[in-house]
C-alpha cells in the first residue's frame, strides 16, 4: 500500500505472468521500481519469477514486466 498499489493480480499461462494493479492517486511506476530495488522480499520474489517467465521478444534487456495496452473491454 506504501506505493499506492491497492489490489494486485497475477495470472500465468506456460512462461508467461500477465498482471493487474488497482492503483491510487499517489502511485508512479519509478517510485515502485525504487522501493522494488531495496525490498529484500520483492527481490527474492523477482528472482523465483524469472523461473517462470521469460522475458517478451521485444523487452529490454533484464525487463520482464512491461506495459500493455487495452485494446477491448465490455
Amino acid at each position: 500500500m506504501a506505493a499506492g498499489v491497492i489490489e494486485m493480480e497475477i495470472y500465468r499461462t506456460g512462461n508467461r505472468l500477465f498482471m493487474i494493479m488497482e492503483t491510487d492517486a499517489s502511485f508512479s511506476f519509478s517510485r515502485k521500481q525504487a522501493m522494488d530495488a531495496t525490498n529484500v522480499k520483492v527481490q527474492e520474489w523477482e528472482e523465483l519469477m524469472w523461473k517462470f517467465q521469460k522475458p517478451l521478444p521485444w523487452s529490454m534487456d533484464g525487463e520482464k514486466w512491461v506495459l500493455m495496452d487495452k485494446i477491448f473491454q465490455l
